[in-house]
């Protein structure tokens, strides 16, 4: 039997979960065995998924398992370098490059496992089957949004944190922004098409923003993109790949220009390709915001789990696009779950 056991988030400010209780039935009555893991922190109560039928085992008790079992969590693993020997599905963020991935598919290559990264979990026409993106934009865009009207009151943006809803967030940052007065900053969204895009402009949209939306047809010629820095808001939703353009080079930040607030969405500053080369790390909830000019002053907000500041509505969207999918885990071999194991023997070799 087919045996799916759902691991704790070990990161951080990190309460989202890829399972829900009525996907817990769903895959039971499939013939599923499901396995779930207490959690201090999961949005989504424990009594749910007992009600639904899920075995319970104790946090963070996931390399015990079964060897046959397989562990489903949403973000990185301890980085404690230990082999792994299960079959995971989790965001590995091991395949673009990023230095981080090198060190996590040795792991595997040492264990024996294999890694499932669910952002390479597509279908026929290479279409990603679930994704966070829209929450991601939302949030971001919202961070970004309060990094710019802490500037406006000459500092930086202050500690961010969970929400219980998306009302609650718009009603604290509206507030916000009155606060300082009618004026709203001017905003460009790139990858405006996409999921991580939409949610960027609708939460620009709902704070009465001006956007500017990009997509492919307006980056196609690779740049420099001077537009950007006519703007006050810069929203990057494209991820990071082979062949990306950047759209704000580091000499930028001594340019003229009305840009001081990117909100680095996709978020990949430690890849090859990184499109806006103007800063090298992530941000964190305590702090995030980071100063990378003083005259004029830039700041970017480079927070990698955003859809964790929803975790209720994130955590249940998510889980309702990737249900399908984990309905048919009882062979590996063929679709969504065919195609990462590729991907991944393809990486792995390389390490």
């Amino acid at each position: 039997m087919t045996h799916l056991w759902v691991r704790a988030e070990q990161r951080a400010n990190e309460d989202r979960v890829g399972l829900t209780p009525e996907g817990v039935k769903a895959l039971i009555a499939a013939g599923i065995h499901v396995t779930v893991e207490e959690s201090k922190t999961r949005a989504i109560p424990l009594q749910g998924y007992i009600d639904a039928g899920a075995e319970i085992a104790p946090e963070n008790s996931w390399p015990t398992a079964p060897l046959d079992a397989i562990i489903f969590g949403l973000k990185e693993l301890p980085d404690d370098g230990t082999p792994l020997p299960h079959k995971h599905i989790m965001f590995g963020h091991a395949y673009k490059g990023q230095h981080s991935g090198k060190a996590l598919l040795k792991r595997f290559k040492a264990g024996g496992g294999t890694l499932y990264d669910l952002e390479y979990l597509v279908d026929q026409a290479g279409r990603r089957v679930a994704a966070f993106g829209y929450w991601a934009g939302y949030a971001g865009a919202a961070v970004t949004l309060k990094a710019w009207a802490a500037q406006q009151r000459d500092a930086l943006c202050g500690p961010v944190g969970v929400y219980p809803s998306k009302d609650a967030l718009n009603a604290e940052l509206l507030a916000e922004l009155d606060a300082l007065g009618p004026d709203r900053p001017r905003a460009i969204v790139i990858g405006a098409l996409g999921r991580v895009g939409s949610g960027a402009a609708d939460l620009c949209s709902a704070m009465g923003i001006e956007v500017t939306k990009w997509d492919m047809a307006e980056t196609a010629s690779g740049g420099p993109f001077p537009q950007i820095l006519d703007h006050d808001l810069f929203l990057n939703c494209i991820f990071a790949r082979p062949g990306t353009p950047v759209f704000v080079p580091a000499n930028a930040l001594t340019a003229p220009r009305n840009l001081t607030a990117i909100g680095d969405i996709a978020c990949d500053p430690d890849s090859d390709y990184n499109p806006v080369p103007v800063y090298d790390r992530a941000t964190t909830w305590d702090a995030p915001a980071l100063r990378v000019a003083d005259d004029p002053v830039m700041d970017v907000m480079a927070i990698d789990n955003l859809p964790s500041m929803l975790p209720v509505e994130s955590s249940e969207d998510y889980a309702e696009q990737l249900l399908p999918s984990l309905l048919t885990l009882d062979d590996l071999s063929a679709g969504v779950w065919g195609r990462a194991e590729a991907e991944f023997k393809k990486h792995v070799t390389e390490v």
